[in-house]
C-alpha cells in the first residue's frame, strides 16, 4: 500500500520536481525551457487532455449502458433496425469538428516552429553510428560528443545522458541547428525545447531554439539506428553571455578544425 502511495504521489508531483532529464516515474512532458515547448504543452494540457477524456468518458458510458440497456434478460426479443440517419450523421460530423478544433492551433505551432527566426549562433549537429558530432561553423569548433560510461559518471551526471562533450550555447538567443547524419537515419532531439528534427544522410535539416533558463538538457537520438541507438544521447549546457564567451575562447582552441589545403587556397584568395 505504501509503494502504491509513493507512486501516486511521485506521479502527481513529476511536472514540479523535474528539471532538464526524464526521472522515475515520470508522467507527461519535461519541464519546458523554451517558448515552443510552452506551445506545446499548454496545446496538450489544454486542448488535448480534455478532449481525450472526454471521448474516453462518453465511450464508456456508452459501452456501459449498451451492456445494461440491450443485455439478453432485458431484451427478448431484439430490434432488427440497421440504421440511423440523425446518428450517422452526428457520429460523422461531430469527429470533423473536433479535429478542426484541433488543426488550427496544431498548425499554428507547427508554423511558429518551421519559421526559423534571425539566429544569434548556428550549430549543425552530424549524427554517426553511434554518437553526435557538432560543429560551430562561424567560429571554426569541430568537436565529437560521446556518451560516457557507467563506470566513469560522476555523482550528478545521469546515466546514459551524460556526455563527454557538451553543446554550450547562451540563454535567450536564437540558435539555429543544421542536422544531418553520415551514414544511417538519426534524429536531433531535446524535450524541454520541443525540438526534435531527423538526421538524414546527404540532406541538411533545420530547426531552432531558444533556451529560456540556464541548466544543463538532455536528449537522445529518436530514431532507430542500429544497436547501439540507446547509446548516442544529447547533451545541451545553457550558459550566461560571459561563461558562454569564455567557454568559446577555450573551445576555439581546444576544438580548434584543422584547415585543409584547399581552404588555405581560399583564405589566401580573399
Amino acid at each position: 500500500m505504501k509503494k502504491i502511495l509513493f507512486i501516486f504521489f511521485t506521479l502527481l508531483i513529476t511536472q514540479s520536481a523535474l528539471a532538464n532529464q526524464p526521472v522515475d516515474w515520470q508522467l507527461g512532458f519535461q519541464k519546458a525551457a523554451s517558448e515552443s515547448m510552452k506551445e506545446i504543452v499548454s496545446f496538450h494540457n489544454n486542448l488535448l487532455l480534455p478532449i481525450i477524456i472526454a471521448i474516453s468518458v462518453f465511450v464508456l458510458f456508452l459501452m456501459l449502458y449498451a451492456c445494461v440497456r440491450f443485455r439478453a434478460s432485458a431484451n427478448p426479443n431484439p430490434s432488427k433496425r440497421t440504421h440511423n440517419v440523425t446518428v450517422e450523421v452526428l457520429w460523422t460530423l461531430i469527429p470533423c469538428l473536433i479535429l478542426i478544433v484541433m488543426a488550427v492551433p496544431s498548425f499554428k505551432i507547427l508554423y511558429k516552429q518551421d519559421t526559423i527566426p534571425k539566429a544569434d549562433l548556428t550549430i549543425k549537429a552530424i549524427g554517426y553510428q553511434w554518437y553526435w558530432g557538432y560543429e560551430y561553423p562561424d567560429e571554426n569548433i569541430i568537436f565529437d560528443s560521446y556518451m560516457i560510461e557507467t563506470k566513469d559518471l560522476k555523482p550528478d551526471q545521469p546515466r546514459l545522458l551524460a556526455v563527454d562533450n557538451e553543446v554550450v550555447v547562451p540563454v535567450d538567443k536564437v540558435v539555429k541547428v543544421l542536422i544531418t547524419a553520415n551514414d544511417v537515419l538519426h534524429a536531433w532531439a531535446l524535450p524541454s525545447f520541443g525540438v526534435k528534427r531527423d538526421a538524414v544522410p546527404g540532406r541538411i535539416n533545420e530547426t531552432w531554439f531558444k533556451a529560456e533558463k540556464v541548466g544543463t538538457y538532455y536528449g537522445q537520438c529518436s530514431e532507430l539506428c542500429g544497436i547501439k541507438h540507446a547509446f548516442m544521447p544529447i547533451t545541451v549546457k545553457v550558459v550566461s553571455e560571459d561563461e558562454y564567451e569564455e567557454w568559446l575562447s577555450e573551445a576555439r582552441v581546444k576544438f580548434a578544425k584543422e584547415v585543409n589545403e584547399d581552404d588555405k587556397l581560399k583564405i589566401a584568395s580573399n
